[in-house]
């Protein structure tokens, strides 16, 4: 043995086969975790490696950064009020359909996509003046600049992306629908301009208008869009049909604002809730959450009895009602939501399956 020999032997230890079963007590393959060791025992000293021994994985970093960068980007949309866009649009092509008996599928994803283009960079528009307004805190329901989630210069660029986009989706049904330019170009802009005027420019929320400006858009305007769009006829019939839908839209709007009523109050602006106070809120969502039901029963009566198919949903509306009650307000906005789509999409049923002589205003060519 040389002497370099011996001094490597000397720096080596031999650990007892009880203390080298303990040597490695974990081994994982997950990306961003150790890969091997994890801690070593010996003499009742553990050392960890973990840190040092961790591999790392470029490219399942960089999915996972994207994934949570779009998912970031998504949430800050409010796509669970979407259903507020998506129903009426239906409704319309549905109404559409009853009249002319033809259905155009490009041009019924066009217009879903063009209302879901504003209706999102309307959210937008909303988040970004509630915080230019101090409106919204760590409380808030959308905290996307609250907590830095985005920065308020992201959300104005993304809300502008999206109002172009819609703007694309407009010009596109100006070249594949038969309706008339102008008419389109009046509907198109009169909801455009209410998605941003709700919170920007006039600032209607503010002043107790929002809710007035809602029931018009997220309804009789929408339907309206989606059935000229679909039928190439500006008819005004839709709008009785757009009733009930318009009233629960509002009900997701009016649920919200209750909610949020101290942080309002606080931030001194002046919503339709806050003039209501709790009590008139209740009433009020009450009648926005049943009056559509009343109608159905109208319709139902006095046209078909397919009308009656909506009524079925009125189960959601009483275990809305009894937490809206007890202030239980948390996710009751959302919930409403959910029950605009069920309630909408048994409404557009009915009107699919009802002939449409038995359908009022409706002219049929089926």
């Amino acid at each position: 043995m040389t002497i370099q020999q011996s001094k490597m032997s000397e720096n080596v230890v031999v650990m007892p086969e009880s203390e080298r079963r303990t040597a490695v007590t974990s081994f994982t393959l997950k990306d961003g975790e150790n890969c091997g060791i994890s801690s070593v025992t010996k003499n009742g000293v553990t050392n960890d490696f973990a840190e040092d021994l961790t591999i790392r994985s470029p490219v399942g970093g960089e999915l996972t950064n994207k994934r949570n960068v779009i998912g970031k980007y998504l949430a800050a949309l409010r796509p669970w009020s979407f259903p507020a866009s998506i129903t009426p649009v239906a409704l319309g092509t549905t109404l559409a359909y009853k009249t002319t008996g033809s259905f155009h599928p490009v041009i019924f994803g066009t217009t879903i996509f063009t209302a879901l283009c504003v209706h999102a960079a309307g959210n937008l528009v909303n988040t970004y003046y509630d915080y230019l307004r101090g409106i919204d805190n760590k409380k808030s329901d959308d905290r996307t600049l609250v907590d830095k989630v985005m920065s308020p210069n992201d959300v104005a660029w993304y809300g502008g992306l999206l109002y172009f986009c819609g703007c694309l989706g407009y010009l596109t049904l100006t070249f594949i629908s038969s309706a008339k330019t102008e008419h389109l170009t009046l509907v198109y802009f009169c909801g455009l301009s209410s998605s941003f005027l709700y919170t920007g420019g006039l600032g209607l929320k503010y002043v107790a208008l929002g809710d007035l400006l809602i029931v018009v858009t997220f309804g009789p305007l929408t339907v309206v869009f989606a059935y000229l769009s679909q039928s190439g006829q500006l008819n005004t019939f839709p709008l009785f049909y757009a009733l009930p839908i318009a009233l629960n839209t509002e009900a997701i709007l009016h649920s919200n604002n209750a909610r949020d009523m101290e942080s309002d109050r606080q931030a001194g602006i002046i919503t339709l809730a806050i003039l209501l106070g709790q009590t008139g809120s209740y009433m009020l969502f009450c009648i926005l959450l049943f009056v559509p039901y009343i109608i159905f029963i109208i319709f139902g009566l006095h046209f078909t009895v397919w009308m009656f198919l909506p009524v079925f949903s009125i189960i959601f509306a009483f275990e809305l009602e009894k937490q809206f009650r007890r202030c239980e307000m948390d996710t009751v906005p959302q919930q409403v939501a959910k029950l605009n789509l069920i309630m909408g999409s048994l409404y557009i049923v009915a009107c699919l399956v009802s002939q449409g002589s038995d359908l009022p205003t409706i002219s049929s060519s089926l």
